[in-house]
């Protein structure tokens, strides 16, 4: 009792003021906060503001007096004159849907098998996981010689020989496959975080209703896991439009091979390549960053206007 009427004779024990941040606090918080900032502005926003300046220029990348201003000349001859650019947009959108229609509902039944309590679920996660520890471009090398068509294991499996990354019909699909191999695993992983936090109440809830496994979880477990849905969504889309590892590894490090151009292997060649065309690689990057922005922006606002609604 001593202690209450203590704390209410004395406002300073009742509502103590805030402790002011000392100069160590102060260089702590400006070194933790600046240099994360000072990064991501050298490393991102600088080099995209610069690649939006240079995309209306003509520059050979050797001396800053060779930068020529051309206005829209670069987007107008890669709209109307650049054949791989209409054939990698098709291919990027093949890429989309391929990986939402195929690698992504398929972590999404890995994970719903494995968050029943089988025996050796933990050896099945590590095993399916495990390509998503590899980089893309040793998961290229990997493909690259199940892909052989001389000593490959695929054409030694079925018999037959084929050229699977020569094909221009072909070679697509088969890098497809190698990616959506790696992106299955992680599919099944952000799922499986987002099932182990699930009610288990709202399941039982269900069962009682009447429902099975399936109708349970397609009906009540997947619409809550929204929060999970829209990362994986968001992920899915930025797989598809940066692919580039395994493309660059599996395609002979060239961006305008037959069947499989993508937007950012001409960006590449068109930067780096044996003749650099900085202005014209940089109306490439442009593109693909308004693409990117456009298609996440319009999914983001869609979800956001639905749960307004």
């Amino acid at each position: 009792m001593s202690s209450v009427r203590t704390a209410r004779r004395s406002p300073s024990l009742a509502h103590p003021r805030p402790r002011r941040l000392g100069p160590g606090d102060r260089l702590f918080l400006t070194i933790a906060v600046g240099i994360p900032l000072l990064a991501l502005l050298a490393f991102v926003w600088l080099p995209a503001l610069a690649s939006v300046g240079l995309s209306f220029t003509s520059w050979d990348g050797l001396t800053l007096s060779d930068i020529h201003w051309i206005g829209l000349g670069n987007y107008h001859e890669i709209f109307t004159n650049y054949p791989p650019f209409w054939p990698a947009i098709r291919h990027n959108l093949i890429w989309l849907l391929f990986t939402a229609l195929l690698p992504t509902p398929f972590g999404v039944f890995l994970a719903y098998q494995l968050d029943h309590r089988i025996r050796f679920t933990r050896v099945y996660q590590t095993a399916i996981f495990m390509p998503m520890v590899l980089s893309l471009a040793v998961v290229g090398f990997i493909w690259e010689i199940i892909y052989n068509p001389d000593t490959g294991l695929l054409d030694g499996v079925i018999g037959h020989h084929i050229n699977w990354l020569g094909d221009p019909d072909l070679n697509l699909w088969a890098v497809l496959v190698a990616s959506g191999w790696r992106h299955a695993g992680y599919i099944m992983i952000l799922y499986l975080a987002g099932l182990k936090g699930f009610d288990p109440a709202l399941k039982e809830a269900a069962a009682l209703d009447g429902a099975n496994g399936r109708q349970t979880f397609m009906r009540v477990v997947l619409p809550a896991l929204k929060p999970v849905n829209i990362i994986v969504l968001v992920v899915t889309l930025m797989e598809s439009l940066r692919a580039f590892d395994v493309v660059y590894v599996l395609g002979g490090g060239t961006g305008s091979k037959p069947g499989m151009e993508l937007l950012s292997l001409l960006i590449t060649d068109n930067i780096i390549g044996e003749s650099s065309h900085i202005g014209y690689g940089s109306a490439l990057a442009v593109i693909l960053l308004i693409v990117s922005l456009a298609a996440i922006g319009t999914f983001l606002a869609r979800t956001f206007r639905k749960e307004d609604q």
